[in-house]
């Protein structure tokens, strides 16, 4: 009989790996509670119209990457390519503008699109992000991307490149697109096939191109930024200062767009050259149109999304495997032995500490090379002679100094063994 495999662009997290992710998640959530973000957790899958509505028909991700189908009750439903438009959804169904704005939330969970899997990118990929919904200030944008900075570089991350540029408001985009349309449209046969499709249906997003002779051509397109509004140019020209003044340096790319219709204003992007092709790690912008858009009222909005699976890449990189948190290995020999050593793993763990039991049974010399791969501080040993004192013997891995331990004074001795730990770990 076949074996039935993992999908393609889907892939497993194994024990090992995922030591990673909760150290990225465990930092996150320190970050953000800190900065008084909060929480949300939406569906993974949403009316087809949701993203239809914010991200944009005419976008790569509507047409060609979403996974829809239709669900028993013929309603077209959506595995979510991205979470801006669930938590902008929450936002209006909930009335959390009641609550008082600005709301700042954060989210984290599996998104879907249907794309070539590489490294650092797969159909079934993981996002971490941060809302801030009800607020026009220019702080807004630079607060987000302060807090996707703090992120990185406690996470250990560095050689980080930081991108802005502003798309402006409706106005100033509808200009440009205009201008970039009339300077392609003579180029169009040189242009490579996705950007002649976008030339009609999403020409921004050709500014994104790889291709070699596309950018050629770009090299003297229009600038975005001589498209701006006073205005806007003004905005722009804040949100650049008030990241000078936290020390964020950056660089205006004017050629980042985003690919998604919603953007407005600041946009960026956070990139590495630790992963290649997939070089970005963190992007996001404004997007004050998205909430009347999904039928709220008219409502200021600016986020940003980061991708675990690349995160994790990088920290594969920085750092070998994460040292092990055991504090016990727990071995026993003989039927009150293992009954015994049962109950001394349940009191060490109500005690605060890690312990894992062995139970599969071996011989005492199968179980201490167990001990000595398992990444534990020290080693308990009950057999039979233990089970009848009431004892087990104390071996400290690294050292291989052993003493006895009363089972019954564990409470007493659990300062002491947290520090001898302690100890022996450092």
């Amino acid at each position: 009989m076949s074996r039935i495999q993992a999908l393609r662009g889907t892939r497993d997290i194994l024990p090992d790996e995922v030591s990673y992710w909760q150290q990225i998640e465990t930092v996150a959530r320190d970050i953000f509670s800190k900065a008084a973000y909060r929480e949300i957790r939406t569906p993974i899958f949403e009316q087809t119209d949701l993203f239809e509505r914010s991200i944009g028909e005419a976008t790569d991700v509507v047409g060609k990457e979403m996974y829809t189908f239709k669900d028993r009750g013929d309603r077209s439903l959506t595995l979510r390519p991205e979470n801006t438009a669930g938590v902008v959804r929450a936002f209006i169904e909930h009335h959390l503008q009641a609550q008082g704005t600005p709301q700042r939330l954060w989210y984290l969970g599996p998104m879907f699109r249907y794309e070539r899997p590489q490294k650092g990118r797969q159909r079934q990929f993981h996002q971490l992000g941060v809302e801030v919904l009800g607020s026009a200030d220019p702080r807004a944008d630079a607060e987000v991307i302060a807090i996707a900075s703090d992120l990185l570089q406690t996470l250990g991350l560095t050689d980080l490149r930081f991108a802005v540029n502003s798309i402006g408001n409706l106005d100033d985009r509808n200009q440009y697109r205009e201008a970039l349309v009339t300077y392609l449209t003579p180029y169009k046969p040189e242009l490579d096939a996705d950007s002649q499709d976008r030339l009609t249906r999403n020409p921004l997003r050709i500014l994104d191109s790889k291709e070699a002779r596309t950018q050629e051509i770009l090299c003297d397109a229009p600038n975005l930024l001589q498209y701006l509004s006073p205005e806007s140019k003004t905005r722009f020209d804040r949100v650049q200062q008030l990241l000078s003044d936290l020390g964020i340096a950056h660089t205006i790319d004017p050629r980042l767009v985003r690919g998604l219709d919603y953007y407005t204003h600041t946009v960026f992007e956070i990139q590495s050259d630790a992963l290649g092709a997939q070089a970005t790690v963190c992007a996001g912008g404004r997007y004050d149109g998205l909430v009347q858009e999904l039928g709220g009222e008219a409502t200021a909005a600016v986020g940003w999304a980061s991708g675990l699976e690349r995160l994790t890449l990088l920290l594969q990189t920085l750092q070998p495997l994460l040292p092990s948190a055991l504090d016990f290995y727990l071995i026993s020999k003989g039927d009150r032995a293992e009954a015994q050593s049962l109950q001394l793993a349940q009191q060490l763990r109500h005690l605060g500490f890690a312990v894992e039991l062995d139970v599969s049974g071996s011989a005492f010399g199968k179980q201490f090379k167990r001990a000595d791969r398992s990444g534990a501080i020290a080693c308990l040993v009950v057999g039979e002679t233990e089970a009848d004192n009431q004892t087990a013997q104390l071996k400290w891995l690294k050292s291989g100094e052993q003493e006895a331990i009363a089972q019954t004074d564990l409470s007493d001795q659990a300062e002491r063994l947290r520090q001898q730990i302690a100890a022996h770990r450092a």
